[in-house]
């Protein structure tokens, strides 16, 4: 009998699209942990993220980098967020426990999610095709975040930098996220 070995790949893995001074990427090694801060523990759970990333928990729609320089925080509620780091191997939530030492609740977020890197200065516009949010850098500042849908699907949308923006949506519909993008980014160029 053959001896066989399953390796995990993101499904959107080795995505590099260019469209004129635009590209779409999915990031190599990203991995997700939701944090729920519990009931009565709010401050203890805030204390305890700050000073195990370096950065307090950021205001909700607004993402905060720490101080490691490849994490990033980011408030979806007024009890959850999610950590969102470069890490290879399949333990991110361990790690992340780790460090809060119990202070929130964590969960494994990475194989639920795929991520999009768009970038270039006609990025935004081709994101405005098909995102009902106000994305102008005025109402849409770098670290901003927001839920909402592109085409039929649940997305997060992360400015990233002045013509950058990080994607997140259902991996379960990861083809049809990178279809309606990728049309959208033909569509523009």
């Amino acid at each position: 009998m053959a001896d066989y070995s399953l390796i995990s790949t993101p499904p959107l893995a080795g995505t590099d699209l260019r469209f004129g001074t635009c590209r779409i990427t999915a990031p190599a090694d990203l991995a997700l942990v939701s944090l729920a801060l519990p009931l009565g523990g709010e401050d203890a759970a805030q204390k305890a993220i700050a000073k195990a990333f370096g950065t307090a928990l950021p205001e909700i729609g607004q993402s905060a980098a720490a101080t490691d320089g490849t994490t990033t925080l980011l408030r979806l509620g007024i009890d959850q967020g999610f950590v969102m780091f470069t890490h290879a191997t399949p333990d991110a939530e361990r790690v992340v426990a780790a460090k809060l030492g119990g202070a929130a609740y964590t969960t494994d977020q990475t194989d639920v999610w795929c991520a999009l890197d768009v970038t270039g200065p006609d990025c935004r516009r081709a994101l405005e095709r098909i995102c009902p949010i106000d994305l102008h850098p005025d109402a849409f500042t770098i670290g901003s975040l927001a839920r909402t849908t592109m085409e039929h699907l649940g997305v997060i949308v992360i400015r990233t930098d002045t013509d950058s923006f990080r994607l997140l949506s259902a991996s379960s519909s990861a083809q049809s996220f990178l279809h309606a993008v990728e049309t959208s980014f033909a569509n523009v160029m």
